[in-house]
């Protein structure tokens, strides 16, 4: 008759589970104090256990939605209503931003005039002087009509 080594396997079994359980509580502390974001994926990842196995765990499947919360953002609360902006105001604003983007359109037109100005006087300024597309001396006598 074999031997029987079934409770060497349920041994192991137990120091693997209370391994697998020690990891997982060392990673939602190590989150925690870390200031991770807490959730199922995350930890099981950090502790390298299964969601599934988190999720069977009753104590530790409370303690990272408690966790989750606690870390959790909220919400932006509703600015109180007399403190929104109104139509006329929202409508003003709008018209004050439509003004001063013309008023760039501009401004941004006339600077890019003088940039290309700029540009071909000094294009102009360093050719050579036979290179020069325009004339420098004026003819000495106008042809007239015919």
């Amino acid at each position: 008759m074999p031997a029987d080594n079934s409770q060497l396997i349920v041994t192991a079994a137990r120091r693997r589970s209370t391994a697998t359980r020690r990891r997982a509580v060392a990673a939602l502390r190590r989150m925690d104090a870390a200031g991770t974001a807490i959730t199922f994926e995350t930890v099981a990842r950090e502790a390298g256990v299964s969601r599934s196995w988190l999720y069977n765990q009753p104590d530790l499947r409370a303690e990272i939605e408690r966790l989750r919360a606690r870390h959790r953002v909220p919400a932006t609360r509703p600015v109180p209503e007399r403190q929104r902006a109104s139509d006329a105001s929202l409508l003003r604003r709008l018209e004050a931003a439509t003004k001063r983007n013309l008023q760039l359109d501009a401004e941004n037109r006339e600077l890019r005039e003088a940039l290309a100005i700029a540009l071909g006087e000094r294009r102009t300024a360093d050719l050579p002087e036979r290179h020069r597309d325009t004339p420098t001396k004026k003819s000495s006598s106008v042809i007239g009509p015919c």
